[in-house]
């Protein structure tokens, strides 16, 4: 559900853009929060908005088409998974490869050739008589090449929109995506079976075109912010050492370490169906859990960036952390789906520390490595949650649902209290 998908510049340092001049809007809003109305009348944020609301949709529904095509050729639901696992190991290959090349290139110019490879893949798959090795080995490189995409939004997002309106902008944009998914899903299954699998496809193929067309038209070229020092960094060592550097630097391994323990608290997604089983639910409780903690991240998100003060954001991100996994503790004594999607909720209103683990790697980041370092942040977390998924799913296989959510909380609990003495020991 969350991840460290962009920065936030809480302050000018971490923005990139310069120093501002005292008493300047930029820096006001820095200081006493921005406004809605001030982070969409950004041009450049309205386009990378849009753009990315149309490809989230696109690609829930092609989720859903491959899927459905898949286990139809196949019946098997072991294909059906590992379709899905090729929807997570990419990520995390892509994330720590290539997320370095928005650093090296113009980063809209990295985003416009991910979208049109995308569309082109995804247009491929739509193709009827696509073997089934094929289909899954074309997945692998769309989510691949989605990488670079999202590392270089990230890192342009912190010259778009400077100071506090980057923390609202964020928090806009993760509510936009939540809502974007669920809408994918939930309608999905019924426009597969309107359309077809195949149209579908080509629905997704045509969001990526589009969302080319509005970066072309709507973003501003910039030269590429390559690094004019660092020169190993260049080299074919360069993953490894920014792997390295982030793991060494306390400014940038805490909030990522933070940042990446939404694995804990997103294992309720994992075992969604099961769990809804047990607490006497069917399908309607298997959609209602998996938009519970989407529904609760999208209020805290906007709570957080619009009623606490960026002083404080920071202060609150290590115990906002350790609640938003504690709270699933309470699902040890079985709750029934009323309460059951209460505490998701409250989970969910929790992850709202995610905008301050955010501002905190942006301004710790150096603006000509920012693509590289969130692609390893963006690789970590990809393959935390889906190994945290996959686990949980095999362990429920053999213990109560409730049972593997609650020891998830304690985990993800007793990793966020050792992240906060490892930040107190670095000070």
């Amino acid at each position: 559900m969350s991840c460290i998908t962009g920065g936030i510049a809480i302050g000018r340092e971490g923005s990139g853009t310069g120093p501002k001049e005292k008493g300047s809007p930029d820096q006001a809003a820095a200081v006493t929060g921005a406004t809605f109305g001030e982070v969409f009348a950004v041009g450049e944020f309205r386009a990378l908005w849009l753009a990315q609301v149309l490809s989230v949709a696109g690609d829930q529904l092609a989720r859903v088409a491959l899927t459905l095509l898949v286990f139809g050729r196949t019946h098997s639901s072991l294909l059906a998974a590992i379709t899905f696992a090729a929807s997570v190991v990419p990520a995390f290959v892509g994330g720590v490869t290539l997320a370095g090349l928005a650093d090296r290139l113009p980063r809209r110019q990295v985003m416009i050739i991910c979208d049109l490879g995308r569309a082109v893949l995804v247009a491929v798959m739509a193709l009827p008589g696509v073997p089934i090795a094929a289909l899954v080995g074309l997945l692998f490189l769309v989510t691949m090449i989605s990488a670079p995409f999202s590392s270089a939004r990230a890192a342009l997002y912190p010259d778009i929109l400077v100071g506090d309106r980057y923390v609202v902008g964020t928090a806009v944009t993760l509510t936009a995506i939540q809502f974007a998914q669920v809408l994918g899903f939930a309608v999905g299954g019924a426009a597969v079976s309107f359309f077809g699998v195949h149209v579908s496809l080509l629905v997704d193929a045509v969001t990526f075109v589009v969302s080319a067309l509005i970066i072309r038209l709507w973003v501003t070229p910039r030269l590429a912010a390559r690094p004019v020092s660092h020169s190993e960094l260049r080299g074919h060592r360069a993953p490894l050492i920014m792997v390295r550097f982030v793991f060494t630097d306390p400014a940038l391994r805490t909030p990522m370490l933070f940042g990446w323990l939404a694995a804990f608290y997103n294992v309720p997604e994992g075992v969604s169906a099961p769990l809804a089983q047990t607490l006497g639910g069917g399908a309607i409780a298997v959609g209602l859990i998996l938009a519970a903690q989407a529904f609760g991240a999208s209020v805290g998100a906007i709570a957080f960036s619009r009623l606490v003060a960026p002083a404080r954001r920071v202060r609150w991100m290590g115990p906002l952390a350790m609640m938003a996994c504690g709270i699933l503790v309470v699902f040890a004594v079985h709750p029934p789906l009323p309460l059951a999607l209460v505490i998701l909720g409250v989970s969910g209103v929790f992850d709202c520390y995610q905008l301050a683990a955010n501002a905190s790697f942006v301004t710790a980041t150096q603006a000509q490595h920012r693509s590289q370092a969130f692609g390893v942040a963006q690789a970590g977390m990809s393959l935390g949650q889906g190994t945290a998924m996959i686990a949980a799913g095999a362990i429920a296989q053999a213990h109560s649902p409730s049972d593997v959510v609650a020891a998830s909380g304690v985990g993800g609990a007793l990793c966020g209290v050792a992240i906060a003495i490892s930040r107190g020991r670095a000070r």
